[in-house]
C-alpha cells in the first residue's frame, strides 16, 4: 500500500474525528437549540466526508486486489476481500444519512455500530505473519476502535441526550488516524525498529520481520511505548481543549438539547393563574357571630400570602 496510503487514511480519520468532536462540542455548548438548516448542513458535510473516505478505501482495496492476483498472492487477495465489506458498510451509513426523506437517528447509529464492530473484528483477526511485528501495531489499533464502538452504543441507547458519546467517538477516530500514520512510518520508513526489515509480497500483503527473538520483543515494546505516548497526548489535548472552550464560553458540555427545548419561561397568564390559585378560602363551619373574626383571619392570610409570593416568586397554599 505504501506510506502515502497510510498517511492519506490517517489524515482522513483525523479530519472526520475532529469534525465529529467539534460539532458535538459546539452544538451542545454554544448552540443548545440549533436551527434545522444548520444541523442539516453539518450532518451533510460529515456524511459527504465519510462517503469520500469510504470510496477511497474501496478503490485502494480493489487496486491491491488486482495487484495480489497478478502476483499470485492468495493471502493478499483474501485480506483485501475482508476490507472491502467494512468500507461498504461505512459507505452505506453515509449514503443513508444523505437521503432526503428523514430516517430515525437510532437506525443510523445502529448501522454505525455494526460498522465499527466489523472493523474491530477485521483487525482482531488480522494476522498476516505470526512472527511479524505489524501484528502488535494492529492489535493496539483495537483500543480506539473499541472507544468508537462504546461511544456509538451510548448514542444508540440515548440519542441526542448528551454530547459526550459523539465527542468520545470523535476522539476515537482521531486516535485511529494518528496511529495509522504511525503504522505507516514504522513499516515504510527508516523509523523501523533496529534489527527488523519489511518483506512485501504484494501491494497489500507485507510483514515486518526481525532477525532474532530479542529484536522482536524490542520492536513490540517500542510499538507499545509509541501508542501509550499518543494516547497520553490525546487525553491531555482533549482535556485542554475542553477547559479552553468552557473557560471562554462558560458552562459545561453536559447539556441536554432536549431539556433546553422543553424549557419555557412562565408568562403573564401563568403567573396570574398561579397567584389566583394561591388565594383561596375555606367556608367556616362556625356561626354568624364568628364571621367577622373569620374574615379578619382570611384577610391576614391573604396579606401573608402576597408577601411570601413577592419574596419567593412562588405562591403558597395554606
Amino acid at each position: 500500500m505504501g506510506f502515502l496510503s497510510f498517511a492519506f487514511a490517517g489524515t482522513g480519520f483525523v479530519l472526520i474525528g475532529a469534525h465529529e468532536a467539534l460539532h458535538a462540542t459546539f452544538s451542545n455548548h454554544k448552540q443548545p437549540n440549533p436551527t434545522q438548516q444548520d444541523s442539516k448542513s453539518q450532518s451533510s458535510l460529515f456524511s459527504i466526508s465519510v462517503s469520500i473516505f469510504s470510496a477511497f478505501f474501496i478503490i485502494n482495496s480493489l487496486v491491491s486486489l488486482f495487484d495480489a492476483h497478478n502476483s499470485n498472492d492468495a493471502v493478499g487477495s483474501a485480506l483485501q476481500l475482508q476490507l472491502i465489506p467494512v468500507a461498504l458498510l461505512f459507505l452505506s451509513y453515509s449514503l443513508l444519512s444523505l437521503f432526503t426523506f428523514p430516517l430515525p437517528s437510532s437506525l443510523l447509529e445502529l448501522v454505525a455500530a455494526f460498522s465499527f464492530v466489523q472493523e474491530f473484528l477485521l483487525f482482531y483477526l488480522h494476522r498476516k505473519d505470526p512472527n511479524g511485528v505489524e501484528n502488535r501495531y494492529y492489535s493496539l489499533l483495537l483500543a480506539p476502535i473499541a472507544i468508537c464502538v462504546f461511544s456509538t452504543l451510548l448514542e444508540l441507547r440515548s440519542p441526542g441526550v448528551s454530547g459526550f458519546p459523539r465527542l468520545g467517538r470523535g476522539i476515537g477516530l482521531i486516535l485511529q488516524g494518528t496511529w495509522i500514520v504511525q503504522i505507516g512510518l514504522a513499516l515504510f520508513s527508516s523509523w523501523v525498529a533496529q534489527g527488523c526489515s519489511l518483506h512485501q509480497l504484494s501491494r497489500g500483503n507485507y510483514t515486518l520481520r526481525c532477525k532474532g527473538h530479542m529484536d522482536y520483543h524490542r520492536a513490540s515494546a517500542i510499538a507499545t511505548l509509541q501508542f501509550n505516548c499518543q494516547l497520553a497526548f490525546m487525553v491531555v489535548a482533549s482535556v485542554g481543549a475542553y477547559a479552553v472552550i468552557c473557560g471562554r464560553n462558560g458552562g459545561s458540555l453536559d447539556f441536554s438539547a432536549a431539556a433546553a427545548a422543553s424549557y419555557r419561561p412562565l408568562g403573564f397568564t401563568e403567573m396570574q393563574q398561579l397567584e389566583n390559585s394561591s388565594n383561596f378560602t375555606l367556608d367556616s363551619d362556625d356561626g354568624d357571630g364568628d364571621d367577622h373574626g373569620g374574615n379578619g383571619d382570611v384577610e391576614e392570610r391573604q396579606k401573608r400570602t402576597v408577601v411570601e409570593y413577592g419574596m419567593n416568586g412562588h405562591g403558597s397554599r395554606h
